[in-house]
């Protein structure tokens, strides 16, 4: 009997060496807790892959999709799986050829072998598959190099696999696999996309979002979930710390030089950060600084905001230009959200002209005129925060479980 499956491709996972099965465990569980929503049969692995099944033994076109946002996926293909029968496999042939879209004029057949004993060479599969091909298409032509579509006819553990249409994935690594990182959140566009390249590459993401609450309204808050949301698919988040900041930052405005009050936010928020992330055990920090993009992202300025903790901090759009962040933007589906103006943390309190080749010495004295480690421990004991049910690889500390209904706002769902 032919059903139609998801057969799931990786790359990176595949070089991996002895752990390569802990990596593909981990791929798969993600891909179950992604498709929580679809009829899914089961997901298991076989030879070099994985196969999820569904229920009445149709694969959608939907269910590939949300496959394919999953870090770790290099490919998702819908193929039809046939058993070791040459009638029945040709004819998957021709359905799935049938069914290519667009213009295209030449075609060929790829046979694979992989833990098989089936007695068939992949040169016979080739011409058992392709003579048909080219009778049932008459117009169009077999090329070897280049050719427009791939008749795919893999062969592994009993069961043959025909494909032609293979979606690329989003690549990288299965989120749980690389640890905790704890990331400094916004609704703009760069952190949320420095967020996802970071999660992309197998952590778990724990972001943190400075609101400028009481000075400011909550909605880039409710942003900030927004953005969470659309980045739902890829399962990268388990729970949004939220820290109201905009009294404090009053508090620097007044003890400190205009010019260097950005610089001054973001010690604190960076050793804010850190603490949090120490409470969750993760191993390092994420922003989405672009080196020379604003005033505090220069050189001098992030060296004397990055002393504030001892962490790594991760800057992976250090060398990225705007155009290129918010076309990551477009691609994970946070970019209409982000373009929504919504006044924070980043908006207050700005001074006219903020310093962009910060002194140390200068620096440190602005540091000592006020009292910055009351400010962190309270903003720390005043954390407010949410958990998402998007990343089955978070766990959150267990010190912080008691005080969720406390801190969570009442509007927030729980």
């Amino acid at each position: 009997m032919t059903q139609r499956v998801c057969l799931v491709h990786y790359h990176e996972i595949g070089l991996k060496g002895k752990n390569r099965a802990t990596f593909e465990n981990r791929l798969l569980a993600n891909i179950e807790h992604a498709l929580k929503g679809y009829p899914v049969a089961r997901v298991r692995r076989i030879s070099g892959h994985l196969l999820v099944e569904a229920e009445n033994g149709d694969a959608t076109p939907e269910m590939a999709h949300a496959i394919s946002r999953i870090p770790g996926v290099a490919r998702v293909s819908r193929a039809f799986r046939c058993p070791l029968d040459e009638d029945t496999y040709v004819q998957a042939a021709i359905d799935a050829l049938g069914e290519v879209e667009g213009s295209w004029e030449s075609f060929k057949v790829h046979a694979r072998r992989s833990s098989t004993t089936y007695e068939k060479h992949t040169l016979e599969i080739n011409q058992i598959v392709g003579a048909p091909l080219c009778v049932n298409f008459p117009d169009k032509k077999v090329k070897m190099h280049d050719p427009d579509v791939q008749v795919i006819v893999h062969v592994v553990q009993g069961d043959v696999y025909v494909y032609t249409d293979t979606g690329p994935g989003v690549g990288g690594l299965p989120v749980g696999t690389a640890g905790k990182v704890v990331s400094l959140f916004s609704s703009g566009f760069d952190s949320p996309v420095a967020t996802w390249m970071v999660g992309r590459r197998g952590a778990v993401m724990v972001p943190v979002h400075f609101s400028g609450r009481p000075m400011t309204s909550d909605a880039s808050e409710w942003l900030c979930q927004d953005i969470i949301e659309a980045m739902a698919p890829s399962g990268i988040i388990g729970r949004l710390y939220v820290v109201p900041f905009g009294e404090r930052q009053r508090e620097i405005s007044l003890a400190v030089d205009q010019s260097l009050r950005v610089i001054i936010y973001r010690r604190v928020m960076f050793a804010v950060a850190e603490r949090i992330a120490e409470l969750e055990g993760a191993k390092a920090l994420v922003t989405g600084e672009s080196l020379g993009q604003v005033a505090s992202q220069t050189l001098e300025n992030i060296a004397v905001v990055n002393e504030m903790v001892t962490m790594p901090v991760l800057r992976p759009l250090i060398g990225s230009d705007k155009q290129e962040i918010m076309a990551r933007a477009h691609e994970i589906g946070t970019f209409d959200i982000s373009s929504q103006d919504a006044p924070d943390c980043c908006t207050l309190f700005m001074p006219r002209r903020p310093e962009t080749h910060a002194r140390h010495e200068d620096v440190q004295k602005a540091w000592d005129s006020f009292d910055h480690d009351e400010m962190i421990e309270s903003l720390v004991q005043n954390v407010e925060y949410i958990d998402f049910d998007q990343c089955a690889s978070y766990r959150p500390p267990k010190v912080l479980w008691p005080r969720h209904t406390e801190l969570a706002p009442a509007q927030w769902p729980r």
